[in-house]
């Protein structure tokens, strides 16, 4: 017999023994305290089997259920598209939301006050990571969430070393990390020059306070005479300059290049109207772009570089690395997209050299 037991059948059989002889009852039978010890025993085993199970059970739900704040800063579809594919990378490693996942979404609406107000909410509602999807939010997480615990995934961010989330050897500056998607500059160029063989001039919008853009047009400038291209460039301060910008702009150029500006992108089917009416193409960053109306681009698949954001995320909450041991990554080849039904409105053709190795050609225009 155990010793808890043993101690229990003595308890037992000594407060029986002195309640038959306070009161004058006749005294249990030493079989039937032996029975009543025993089952107080298996009753105490119970709830404590009861009790832990229940403490694992809560365990594994806590150790289980994440919450995350995604931050988004312009709604528009590059930036949507990382969203669903940071989730989609998320699921593939078993985090999937409204299953052991708790998503709390935010738009800055390209508004940077909006943008740290955000980063606010989700530290006061203590979330177990913030995902940034675009350049300034991603700094504005940062800023918000380097003294806490909370660590930082952030995707859409063209250059992570300027922008100071990263050292010039894609260290980690804090418990901050995520992926790049830094455009390929020289490959763009090269595909203009395929589809437009007479053009000299190419006009860039961008926004003067987004980091990503600045040092994204410095590239172009640099690249472009190797292509025999000059790089006419009109900044803006927020999308109310857009419009005259754009119309100045027009005047001065054989074709626009958009960028991944968000603030430029978030009125892009505007600029695509009025390059329209001047016949004048307008090249994308990205698939979305090519599927609302630009030309053609040499660019990235923003469903991919979520995925893959959402990859990097589950091993910094499953605890497999800290945020601060993993460099930025990026995606390094670019693939063809081109628009036909544009191409057709334009007047021009798409070479086979490009429709052979495209990822995708769409035939019409989408309209939201």
């Amino acid at each position: 017999m155990k010793k808890g037991m043993t101690r229990i059948l003595a308890m037992a059989m000594a407060v029986s023994m002195m309640a038959g002889c306070s009161s004058g009852k006749p005294t249990e039978t030493a079989a039937d305290t032996k029975e009543a010890a025993a089952n107080t025993a298996e009753d105490t085993t119970a709830a404590g089997d009861t009790n832990e199970s229940a403490t694992e059970k809560a365990e594994m739900t806590t150790e289980e259920a994440y919450t995350i704040g995604i931050g988004q800063f312009a709604e528009h579809g590059s930036l949507d598209n990382c969203r669903e594919g940071f989730l989609k990378g998320l699921a593939e490693e078993g985090i999937v939301e409204g299953q052991n996942l708790t998503v709390l979404y935010e738009n800055a609406q390209t508004d940077g006050g909006t943008a740290s107000q955000i980063m606010a909410n989700f530290l006061a509602k203590d979330v177990d990571m913030i995902c940034a999807i675009a350049t300034p939010i991603a700094q504005s997480a940062y800023s918000a969430a380097r003294d806490t615990k909370i660590p930082v995934i952030y995707t859409a961010v063209t250059d992570p070393v300027l922008a100071e989330l990263a050292g010039e050897d894609g260290t980690p500056v804090g418990e901050i990390t995520g992926t790049s998607d830094k455009l390929p500059v020289k490959e763009q160029l090269e595909m203009i020059r395929t589809l437009l063989p007479d053009a000299k001039t190419i006009g860039i919008l961008y926004s003067t306070s987004e980091i990503n853009s600045a040092s994204t047009i410095e590239e172009y400038k640099a690249a472009a005479p190797q292509y025999g291209f000059e790089i006419v460039e009109s900044g803006i301060s927020g999308t109310a300059d857009i419009p005259l910008a754009t119309d100045n702009l027009l005047e001065k150029v054989d074709c626009l290049n958009n960028l991944t500006d968000n603030t430029v992108v978030s009125v892009l089917p505007m600029i695509l109207d009025k390059a329209a009416k001047k016949n004048i193409p307008v090249f994308g960053s990205e698939i979305e772009q090519v599927k609302i109306g630009c030309l053609a681009t040499m660019g990235l698949d923003y469903v991919s570089l979520g995925a893959q954001t959402g990859r990097m995320a589950a091993q910094v909450l499953k605890g497999e690395k800290k945020a601060s041991e993993m460099k930025f990554e990026v995606i390094t080849e670019a693939s063809f997209y081109g628009n036909t039904k544009v191409a057709e409105n334009l007047g021009l053709t798409i070479p086979r050299e490009l429709s052979d190795t495209a990822t995708e050609l769409f035939d019409e225009i989408v309209t939201e």
